[in-house]
C-alpha cells in the first residue's frame, strides 16, 4: 500500500514545481534567489483557507486591502537587487513578510517598513515564529526610508508610488540598487543604481502593485 505524503512533503513538491514552472522557466537564473524561494514556505504567509493555492501563479489577498506578490515577481525583484550574501537591505512594504523572508535567506540584515500596523505586527510575529533573527520590522511610512540604519546595499519597494522617492535613493550606498514599481494606472519596474556620478535608471517589465500610500501620495 502506498504511503500517503505528509502536508509538508506536498507543499515542498508544490514549491519545487513553482520554482521550475513559474520562475526558472521565465528566466530567473540566480541560484541564491532560486534556493531562497525553494526554502521559504509561501503557504505560511497566507490565510489557512488560501494555503491550497499558495503556490499558484498569482498574487493573493493578505487582508487590509493588500496582497502577497506573485512568486515570479518576488523572485525577479530579488534577482534585480544583485545580492551576493552579507548585504544590508531595506524593504518598503512588509506586507505578509514573504519577501522579507526571501531577502533574509540571502542578505545579512533586512530592515522592513510597513505603513499598515496590523500587517506589520502579523508579519513580525510570523517571522519570529519562523526564527528569522536577521529581520527588523517597524510600522511607519516608508517614504523617508530608515535613516537610523542607512546606508543600505539595496532597497526594494513593494508598493507603487508615481515617482521615485529621493530619500530612498539617498540612503543607497555607492553601487547599491533600488528596485521599485513606478506609476499609477500603468506601472513599470525600475532599477536605480547609485553611482559616484549620480544615478542610472533601467526600466524592466510592466507590473501591477498596490499604490504606495502616505507621504508618497502628497508629493
Amino acid at each position: 500500500m502506498k504511503e500517503e505524503k505528509s502536508p509538508e512533503e506536498i507543499y515542498t513538491e508544490r514549491r519545487e514545481r513553482m520554482v521550475e514552472s513559474q520562475i526558472q522557466a521565465r528566466g530567473v537564473k540566480d541560484n541564491l534567489v532560486l534556493d531562497a524561494v525553494r526554502k521559504v514556505p509561501r503557504h505560511l504567509f497566507v490565510a489557512e483557507g488560501l494555503r491550497e493555492v499558495a503556490y499558484t501563479d498569482g498574487p493573493l489577498p493578505i487582508g487590509e486591502g493588500q496582497t502577497i506578490s506573485q512568486p515570479y515577481i518576488v523572485a525577479l525583484m530579488t534577482e534585480l537587487l544583485g545580492l551576493k550574501g552579507g548585504e544590508k537591505v531595506l524593504e518598503i512594504g512588509t506586507g505578509s513578510g514573504y519577501q522579507s523572508a526571501i531577502l533574509a535567506e540571502i542578505a545579512k540584515e533586512v530592515y522592513t517598513i510597513e505603513i499598515i500596523c496590523p500587517l506589520a505586527e502579523m508579519a513580525e510575529k510570523r517571522l519570529k515564529e519562523m526564527e528569522y533573527k536577521n529581520i527588523t520590522v517597524t510600522c511607519a511610512d516608508g517614504y523617508q526610508g530608515w535613516t537610523e540604519y542607512a546606508p543600505f546595499d539595496a532597497v526594494i519597494v513593494t508598493a507603487a508610488p508615481d515617482h521615485i522617492p529621493q530619500p530612498l535613493v539617498d540612503q543607497l550606498k555607492i553601487g547599491g540598487k533600488l528596485v521599485i514599481p513606478v506609476g499609477e494606472l500603468f506601472q513599470e519596474l525600475v532599477v536605480v543604481t547609485r553611482t559616484e556620478k549620480g544615478i542610472e535608471k533601467e526600466k524592466n517589465i510592466p507590473v501591477r502593485f498596490v499604490p504606495m500610500t502616505g507621504e508618497a501620495e502628497g508629493k
